[in-house]
C-alpha cells in the first residue's frame, strides 16, 4: 500500500520540484525558439526536420544538466554553435547560469581556455579562416560568454553576502536573547535562594517547636506521638526544600538584602550618604505580600544606585501608592546637574534582572528616559498574595528552555560577513576591468597577426604612379588582406596602414593586366 505525504514539508518539497520543472521548460522555450525558428522557415535542406529535432534535444540535455553540471551545459551550446550559429543565442544564458550556479573559479577559466584554445584550432588549423573571423569569434565569446558568466558570479556573491549577513544578525539576537535568558535565569536561582533561606528558617523553627513539644513532661502519649510525627514531617520537608530550591541558588548570589530592611531604610541610607531623596508612600503599602516586598525593595534599591551613579546630585522622588488590589512603586530622578559622571557603558543587565523579578512577582515594569533629561522607573505590582506554584515561579528545568545545539557565534558570523563583502567587491571589480583587459589582450594577439606583411605606409602609397607595372612598385608589402565584403572588385589589392585594433583596409591597387590602373583610399 502506497502512504502519501499529505506533511508541509512533503507539499512543499512537490511544489519546488513543480517548480524547477517549469522554469526548465520556460528556459528551453526561450533558448530553443531562435534554433527551432530559422529551422522550421523556408527554404528547407535535406534532411531539415531530423536536424532541427536534433538542434531541439542538444538543447533539452543542456537544459537539464545545467542544474547539476552548468559548465558542461555551456560546453553542449557552444558545440551546438559550431553546426548552428543561432545556438549563439543561448550562449550568454548558459554562461550566466554557469556563474550563479558554479562555486569554482578555476573549474570555469578551465572551460573557458579550453573553448579558445578548441575554437582557435578548428577556425585556423582545420577550417582555413582568416584573423579576422578568427577575432570576430573571440569577440563573441568574450561579450557573449565570459562577461555574462562574471555577472551571474557577481549575483552569487550577492546572494552569499545577503546570507552572511542574515546569518550575522541572527547570531547577534541570538547572542543578545542567550545575555537576557542568562540574566533571567540568574535572577531566578537569587529569588530561589532568598525562597530557600527564608523558609527554611521557618520550618527550622517549626521543627524545634515540634522537638520541644515532643518532650514535654505533660503530654499524653498519643499527642507525643503526633508531635513526633510532625517533627519527622517538618525535618523532611526542609530536606526536599534543600534539594529542590538549594541547588539552584548562584555562587555568590545570596541575598543582598539585610533582614528587615525596608524601603524607608533604603531611602535613609541613601540620604545619610548625601543624595536628595525625598519619600512618598501610603499606610497600607506597609503590609505587603513577600513576592511583592521583595521586588518594591530591589526596584527603589536598583533605582537608588543608577541614579547616585548617573545622575549625581539630582533630587529623587520615591512613591509607593495603592489603587485596589495594585500597588505603583515609582522612582523618578531630575537631570544631573554637573553631567553625569564617567563611567563604563552600561549593558542595561541590571533592568532585565529587575524586569524579570516583577515578572515573576506579577507585575510590570517601565524603565527610561523623560524628556527633560531624568530617568524614571516605574512599576505595578500585586498588593495580595497570588497562588503559587512552581510553574507559576518560573523554576523549571534548563531542559524547558529548548536551547538548539550549537551554533554559530557572533564572531564567526562576521568573519563570513566581511569575507562575503570582500568577494562581492572584487568580483565587481573582475566584472568591471576583466572584459576591459581581455579585449586589450585579444586585440594585442590579433592584431600582430592581422597586419604582419599587410602594412602600407602613406608616403610610400603617394608616391606610386598609375601605369606603372606591379614589379616596378616599391615599398609594395608582402601579404594582401582579405577583400572587404562591401567593396569586393576583381584584381584589385587591399593593404591597411595599420590602424589599431582591428587594422582594416585602408589603401585599393587595382591592377589591369599587370599595371597599377587605380588606387584608392577607403574611409
Amino acid at each position: 500500500m502506497r502512504i502519501l505525504d499529505s506533511s508541509p514539508s512533503g507539499r512543499s518539497g512537490r511544489s519546488d520540484r513543480w517548480r524547477r520543472l517549469l522554469s526548465d521548460v520556460l528556459l528551453w522555450a526561450v533558448v530553443a525558439a531562435p534554433v527551432g525558428y530559422a529551422g522550421f522557415s523556408p527554404p528547407y535542406a535535406p534532411y531539415a526536420f531530423p536536424l532541427v529535432v536534433g538542434k531541439l534535444l542538444l538543447l533539452g540535455v543542456a537544459v537539464v544538466a545545467g542544474r547539476r553540471q552548468p559548465l558542461v551545459a555551456l560546453v553542449l551550446v557552444v558545440l551546438g554553435s559550431v553546426v548552428d550559429g543561432n545556438f549563439v543565442f543561448a550562449i550568454p544564458v548558459f554562461s550566466y547560469l554557469a556563474g550563479r550556479r558554479t562555486a569554482s573559479v578555476a573549474s570555469a577559466a578551465g572551460v573557458f581556455v579550453l573553448i579558445v584554445a578548441g575554437g582557435t584550432a578548428l577556425n585556423l588549423g582545420l577550417l582555413g579562416t582568416g584573423a579576422a573571423t578568427w577575432f570576430l569569434l573571440a569577440s563573441v565569446l568574450l561579450f557573449a560568454a565570459v562577461f555574462p558568466w562574471l555577472v551571474g558570479r557577481y549575483r552569487r556573491q550577492q546572494q552569499e553576502l545577503t546570507d552572511a549577513g542574515r546569518r550575522h544578525v541572527d547570531a547577534l539576537t541570538r547572542e543578545q536573547r542567550g545575555a537576557a535568558e542568562r540574566i533571567r535565569l540568574r535572577e531566578r536561582a537569587r529569588i530561589a535562594g532568598e525562597m530557600h533561606d527564608s523558609l527554611g528558617h521557618d520550618l527550622s523553627l517549626i521543627a524545634l517547636r515540634a522537638a520541644a513539644l515532643e518532650v514535654a513532661a505533660d503530654l499524653d502519649d498519643r499527642h507525643r506521638a503526633a508531635a513526633g510525627e510532625l517533627r519527622a514531617s517538618v525535618s523532611a520537608a526542609t530536606e526536599r526544600l534543600h534539594e529542590i530550591i538549594g541547588v539552584l541558588r548562584e555562587e555568590g548570589g545570596a541575598s543582598v538584602r539585610p533582614s528587615g530592611e525596608t524601603v524607608a531604610d533604603l531611602v535613609e541610607g541613601a540620604r545619610e550618604a548625601g543624595m536628595a531623596v525625598r519619600m512618598e508612600a501610603t499606610p497600607v503599602v506597609a503590609e505587603l505580600p513577600a513576592m511583592t516586598g521583595h521586588a518594591a525593595h530591589r526596584l527603589v534599591r536598583e533605582a537608588l544606585t543608577n541614579a547616585a551613579r548617573y545622575a549625581p546630585g539630582a533630587p529623587v522622588d520615591v512613591c509607593l501608592t495603592r489603587e485596589g488590589d495594585r500597588v505603583e512603586v515609582a522612582v523618578v530622578n531630575d537631570a544631573p546637574p554637573a553631567g553625569p559622571l564617567p563611567a563604563p557603558p552600561s549593558q542595561g543587565s541590571g533592568l532585565l534582572a529587575l524586569a524579570e523579578r516583577v515578572r515573576l512577582a506579577g507585575g510590570t515594569l517601565h524603565a527610561g528616559p523623560r524628556t527633560d533629561g531624568g530617568f524614571a522607573v516605574r512599576a505595578v505590582l500585586p498588593a495580595t498574595a497570588p497562588v503559587e506554584t512552581a510553574a507559576g515561579m518560573g523554576l523549571a528545568s534548563p531542559s524547558d528552555a529548548g536551547e538548539p545545539g550549537p551554533v554559530e557565534r557572533p564572531v564567526d558570523a562576521e568573519r563570513r560577513l566581511h569575507d562575503a563583502r570582500r568577494r562581492v567587491r572584487r568580483s565587481l571589480l573582475v566584472a568591471l576591468v576583466a572584459p576591459a583587459g581581455f579585449a586589450l589582450v585579444l586585440s594585442l594577439v590579433y592584431y600582430p597577426l592581422a597586419t604582419a606583411g599587410t602594412v602600407l605606409d602613406r608616403a610610400t602609397f603617394d608616391q606610386m604612379r598609375v601605369g606603372t607595372t606591379r614589379s616596378e612598385l616599391n615599398g609594395l608589402p608582402r601579404r594582401q588582406l582579405e577583400r572587404p565584403t562591401t567593396a569586393d572588385r576583381d584584381g584589385c589589392e587591399y593593404y591597411t596602414d595599420g590602424n589599431f585594433p582591428l587594422a582594416q583596409p585602408t589603401w585599393r591597387l587595382c591592377f589591369t593586366d599587370g599595371r597599377l590602373a587605380s588606387k584608392e583610399w577607403i574611409a
